[in-house]
């Protein structure tokens, strides 16, 4: 229990971006200077000391080539390029929801286009769409009406997407996703 609690309390050791400066532990080093030309292989406090007298910083670019390639320049501005470069790859994800429509197997008619207009809806702003079909007591013994209500769903659906998991039985009910073309 006491070898929990102490471990608990441990200062957490969380990754400090790239290697730089003393913090490369490469006895040789690829350097790539400040301009973009190539040095050559140097010792890495040779290479610190270049980079001091620029001064600029020494950082790792690349840590799994043999020898590590590093690069002069200045710390700060990788780092705020590093993060303009993740908010830039953010601000182009587009995120997709999943919308869920909940049928049952005795939908009425109206009710039936309402939700196949919402569906459509969904699918034309680029989201996907899971349909649910509830099977309750005495309509279980009818899956065949399900069956047929998916059907119609498919037929009604096809011009918007494509189906992503075909209609299948998930205790009592029937599930059927459908994403954007």
């Amino acid at each position: 229990m006491v070898d929990q609690k102490k471990n608990y309390f441990q200062r957490r050791n969380k990754d400090r971006g790239p290697k730089a400066n003393n913090r490369i532990n490469s006895p040789e080093v690829q350097v790539i200077s400040s301009n973009g030309e190539n040095l050559g292989i140097l010792n890495t406090n040779q290479a610190i000391s270049i980079a001091k007298e620029e001064g600029l910083d020494l950082i790792e670019i690349s840590p799994n080539a043999k020898p590590p390639v590093c690069k002069i320049m200045d710390m700060g501005k990788f780092k705020y390029d590093a993060q303009k470069k993740a908010n830039k790859a953010k601000k182009k994800q587009k995120k997709i929801d999943l919308k869920e429509i909940k049928l049952r197997p005795v939908t009425e008619v109206h009710d039936y286009t309402f939700k196949i207009k919402n569906a459509q809806k969904f699918l034309s702003k680029g989201d996907k769409v899971k349909f649910t079909i509830r099977f309750k007591g005495r309509e279980l013994q009818h899956k065949h009406l399900g069956n047929e209500l998916m059907e119609k769903i498919k037929a009604d659906i096809l011009s918007l997407g494509k189906i992503e998991l075909h209609p299948k039985f998930d205790g009592k009910q029937m599930i059927m996703v459908i994403q954007p073309l």
